[in-house]
C-alpha cells in the first residue's frame, strides 16, 4: 500500500500515523457500506490492482471528508434552529426531521454540552440528552454503530458531568454507568476512554473520594500523552491541579499548571488557557509568592481583556486584590476586594462573596479597624440567608459573625471559617464544628 502511493499521498499517510488529533477525527468520517472485496488474480496483477484500490479509496475518502465538512458547516444553523424551539418541539424535530440526523449536529450537541456545564449545568444536561436522543436516529450503516456508541459514551459522560456540577451525584453515577456500557459497544478507542475517565475523576473529586480522583486524572493524563493529544493532557493537568488545591495543597498544583501551559493550544480553547493562568496566579498568591503572582498576572492581562464577562472580571479583581494585599498595597487591595464582592453578589456566587468578605475582614482586623469589621459581618449573614448556601455554611458564618461582635474573631477563627467554606462549596454534606 505504501509503495503504491505517490510522494504527496505518502506524506499524508505518514502524518496520519503520527498525529493523534487527525486519527481521532478520521474515526468520525461518515462511512458508506463497503463493497464486496474483489479477488485479485495473481501476484503479477497485484500492484496495479492495489493502485486502483488506493485511488478509489482516496476518492471515496475525499468524498466522505467533504460530506463531513458539509455536515459540520450546516450543523451550527441546525443547532440554533433546534435549541431555539420549546423543549417539546425539539423532541418532535429530532424524531420527524431527517435534516437533523447528521453526525455534524450530533457532534456539536455533545461539544456544546461540555462547554455549557460550568455556567449552566441544566442546559448542558439537556444538550447531552438531546444528543443521546439524536443518536437513536443516526444511520448506523453510514456512520457505523461502534462510532455512534463512542460518541454516545461521551454524551453520557457530559450528562454525568452536568449532574455533578449541580451536586446530583446519584444521577451523575447513573450517567457514568451508561457511558461505561457505551464504551464497551464502541471501537475501543483509548481517546474516548480517556475523555470519560477525565470527567469521572471530576465527579470523584466533588464526592471527596480523593484517592480515586487522583488515580483517574493520572490515568487520563497518561492516555492523552500516549496518544499525542497535548491539549487534552494539558486540560487534565489543570483539573489535577484543582484537586491539589481542594485537598489543601495548592503549591503542588503550581508545577502541574506550568506544565499545562506548555501543552494547551490557545486557539483551541482560549478560556482553558485563561483558567490555567488565573489558577497559577491564585495559587502563587495563596502560597505567599506575591511577586511571582504579580508577574503571572501581568502576563495574563491580555487574556483577561479577551473575556470581558462579569464572571471572569470578578475573579480577576479578586486575584489582583490578593496580590495587592500581599505586597502591602492595602488601599488598592480594599478597593478591589469590595469590587469583587459586589460583583459576586450580582452574580449570585455566594460562596465567593463569603470568601472575599473574609479576606477583606482579615485586612480590617490586621489594621485594627474594628468598626468596619463589625459592619462587614453584620452585612454578610442576611445576604447569605437569602442565597443558595447550605445550612452548615450559614452556621459557620453565624459563628464568625458572633465572634466579631464579641471581638474574638482573630485571624485563626477567620482562617478556619474560610477553610470550611472552601470545603462546603464542593461538599454540601460537610458539618461545621464550632470547637474544631
Amino acid at each position: 500500500l505504501l509503495l503504491s502511493l505517490d510522494s504527496g499521498r505518502r506524506e499524508v499517510l505518514w502524518h496520519l500515523v503520527r498525529c493523534a488529533t487527525c486519527r481521532s477525527r478520521l474515526f468520525y468520517l461518515p462511512r458508506q457500506p463497503e463493497p464486496a472485496a474483489e479477488v485479485l488474480p495473481g501476484p503479477g496483477a497485484a500492484v496495479p490492482r492495489y493502485r486502483r484500490a488506493v485511488e478509489e479509496g482516496w476518492r471515496l475518502g475525499m468524498e466522505r471528508a467533504d460530506a463531513l465538512e458539509r455536515e459540520r458547516s450546516e450543523a451550527l444553523g441546525l443547532f440554533v434552529e433546534l435549541t431555539e424551539q420549546p423543549a417539546e418541539r425539539r423532541e418532535v424535530l429530532l424524531r420527524s426531521s431527517g435534516r437533523f440526523h447528521t453526525w455534524g449536529v450530533f457532534e456539536l450537541l455533545v461539544e456544546r454540552s461540555l462547554e455549557a456545564a460550568p455556567r449552566n449545568p441544566a442546559w448542558a444536561e439537556e444538550l447531552g440528552l438531546l444528543a443521546l436522543r439524536l443518536a437513536e436516529h443516526l444511520d448506523a450503516g453510514r456512520y457505523t454503530a461502534a462510532l455512534i456508541a463512542d460518541l454516545r459514551a461521551r454524551a453520557w459522560a457530559h450528562v454525568g458531568n452536568s449532574c455533578r456540577v449541580r451536586f446530583d451525584f446519584a444521577a451523575a453515577e447513573d450517567a457514568f454507568r451508561h457511558a461505561a456500557a457505551a464504551l464497551k459497544e464502541g471501537t475501543g478507542d483509548p481517546l474516548e476512554r480517556a475523555l470519560v475517565l477525565d470527567l469521572q475523576a471530576s465527579l470523584r473529586r466533588d464526592q471527596r473520594r480523593f484517592d480515586e480522583a487522583f488515580r483517574l486524572f493520572r490515568r487520563a493524563a497518561k492516555l492523552f500523552r500516549r496518544l499525542g493529544d497535548r491539549h487534552r493532557a494539558g486540560r487534565t493537568l489543570v483539573n489535577l491541579s484543582i484537586l491539589h488545591n481542594q485537598t489543601g495543597e495548592p503549591e503542588k498544583g503550581i508545577p502541574l499548571l506550568l506544565e499545562a501551559l506548555e501543552l494547551i493550544e490557545p486557539e483551541q480553547e482560549p478560556r482553558l488557557l485563561l483558567c490555567a493562568h488565573h489558577n497559577l496566579t491564585f495559587y502563587l498568591a495563596d502560597a505567599g509568592r506575591f511577586l511571582e503572582a504579580q508577574g503571572r498576572y501581568r502576563d495574563a492581562r491580555p487574556l483577561y481583556r479577551s473575556f470581558p464577562d462579569a464572571w471572569t472580571q470578578n475573579r480577576r479583581k479578586w486575584v489582583k486584590a490578593k496580590i495587592a494585599n500581599g505586597l502591602g498595597q492595602l488601599r488598592q487591595a480594599e478597593s478591589l476586594f469590595l469590587a469583587a464582592r459586589d460583583g459576586f453578589l450580582a452574580e449570585g456566587a455566594f460562596y465567593d462573596v463569603a470568601l472575599v468578605s473574609l479576606e477583606l475582614a482579615t485586612l480590617y482586623a490586621e489594621q485594627g479597624r474594628t468598626a468596619e469589621l463589625k459592619e462587614l459581618a453584620a452585612q454578610m449573614l442576611p445576604v447569605f440567608q437569602s442565597g443558595k448556601i447550605h445550612r452548615e455554611a450559614l452556621a459557620a458564618l453565624a459563628f464568625w459573625q458572633q465572634a466579631v461582635e464579641a471581638e474574638r474573631a482573630g485571624l485563626e477563627v477567620m482562617s478556619r471559617v474560610a477553610g470550611f467554606l472552601r470545603r462546603a462549596q464542593h461538599d454540601p454534606e460537610v458539618v461545621f464544628e464550632k470547637g474544631e
